[in-house]
């Protein structure tokens, strides 16, 4: 059990019914600091987190113009959420994943970069509407940590077989070197798996329902914070930019026949109801590639050379390269990379998204032929010998990667969905509101 948890059993619950007492005229007033909302395993869910989820909740839909549902409506989506959540929390903590704070601190560089602001000015920025930017930067940690635990649990429930992968290729969908992208919102109606007849009903009437209220004009966000049981309500239903074939079929289907701005009619699925909304749509014709064509040399701290050693050893390494020592017999002798140092520290063809960002920037800024300069990543230091450039359309081998990759996302996006049902079918729940 976390000290967390520890915490939260041994003194929450007291707090739940401490009382506060102060009065100038000698008469006790009590004042409840804290409850607990829901218990969750062995864990718990306080007011105050409720509360405070809420709140963000309200001030994103409020800066996206989206209308707020009722009070308690929005209070049981994030309840939902909260403890759905929670329960992935705890199978992180026992499948021993961590989000380190240079991890945490990349993602929050990223975040304020998307947003044209340094980390210093996306930090003062929260702070000036309000949030606390430690909670805040708890709240991403988490996040992170959610998909972690999700990529980890889910992944190893999916095979691709080969197969699958030429007949994905002999597929209409396949035949496109790059299938459509997709901008896409949901709203579901979930149904469980032993659903009785009168559950099946009652989820199509609350889905026809919803479908009639759009097609009047209701906002598509607006009725996903307030119906949908998908993972995403609370973002409006926002499911983002999707390949067509990384979805899974039903939903690549749907979006193939609406028109940006339409939505589709109630559509049942193993998870239940639901509707589909096209924002945008883009892509759709063959694109070719620019590849580079790289070397490196990777030194990363240990037990017995830190951080400050390997900065030193890296520049001494680069030194020696200026003066003309074989890039590909250093990186035989001193690459902590492996597999590359044994082939002289060749990667092959690289393009864009394969590698980290660091590296990718000083990638693109060394000229064919040139050594950069050393710099660091998440992963250590390296060196780069860009050796070349090419322009490649998507040949054999890439297309059939590119269609195991398209098979297994759409694999995760339907795996994801029963294993968060099953999850929270199997752990207890007690609400106490």
């Amino acid at each position: 059990m976390s000290f967390k948890q520890s915490l939260r059993r041994c003194v929450l619950p007291l707090l739940s019914a401490t009382l506060l007492s102060a009065s100038v005229s000698a008469q006790a007033e009590l004042v409840l600091l804290d409850r607990i909302v829901a218990i969750v395993n062995d864990d718990v869910i306080m007011q105050s987190e409720l509360d405070n989820r809420s709140a963000v909740i309200r001030a994103q839909l409020s800066a996206n113009q989206t209308r707020l549902p009722s009070e308690e409506i929005l209070n049981r989506q994030v309840l939902d959420r909260l403890i759905i959540d929670n329960i992935q929390l705890q199978i992180a903590e026992q499948q021993g994943l961590k989000i380190s704070d240079r991890q945490l601190n990349e993602t929050l560089e990223q975040v304020a970069s998307r947003n044209g602001m340094t980390l210093a000015q996306f930090r003062e920025a929260l702070i000036a509407e309000g949030q606390d930017y430690n909670s805040a930067r708890e709240q991403i940690r988490d996040e992170l940590l959610l998909t972690q635990v999700q990529q980890s649990s889910v992944n190893r429930r999916i095979r691709v077989s080969e197969q699958e992968v030429q007949n994905f290729l002999a597929s209409e969908q396949g035949k496109s070197a790059i299938s459509p992208d997709y901008l896409l919102s949901n709203i579901l109606i979930a149904i469980p798996e032993q659903a009785t007849p009168q559950m099946l009903s009652s989820a199509e009437r609350k889905a026809l329902d919803i479908f009639q209220q759009l097609r009047k004009g209701a906002d598509f966000a607006e009725a996903a914070v307030a119906n949908s049981n998908a993972q995403n309500a609370l973002n409006g239903g926002d499911l983002g930019w999707r390949k067509a074939s990384e979805l899974p079929e039903v939903i690549a289907t749907i979006a193939s026949t609406l028109a940006p701005g339409d939505f589709s009619k109630p559509v049942k699925t193993s998870s239940g109801y639901i509707i589909v909304q096209l924002r945008d749509k883009r892509g759709g014709q063959s694109a070719l590639v620019e590849q580079t064509q790289v070397s490196h040399i990777l030194l990363k701290p240990t037990e017995i050379r830190n951080a400050a050693q390997t900065r030193s050893a890296i520049e001494d390494l680069s030194v020696r390269l200026r003066n003309g020592e074989p890039f590909d017999q250093l990186a035989r002798q001193y690459s902590d990379d492996t597999v590359s140092g044994s082939l002289g520290g060749d990667l092959g063809w690289t393009q864009d998204g394969q590698m980290v960002p660091e590296f990718e920037q000083i990638m693109k800024n060394t000229a064919n032929g040139q050594i950069s300069t050393p710099f660091e990543s998440r992963f250590g230091w390296h060196i780069l010998w860009v050796r070349d450039r090419r322009t490649q359309d998507m040949g054999d081998e890439m297309r059939e990667n590119r269609a195991r990759f398209s098979i297994r996302q759409r694999k995760f996006n339907e795996e994801l969905t029963t294993w968060l049902r099953e999850i929270r079918a199997q752990a207890y729940v007690e609400l106490k509101i």
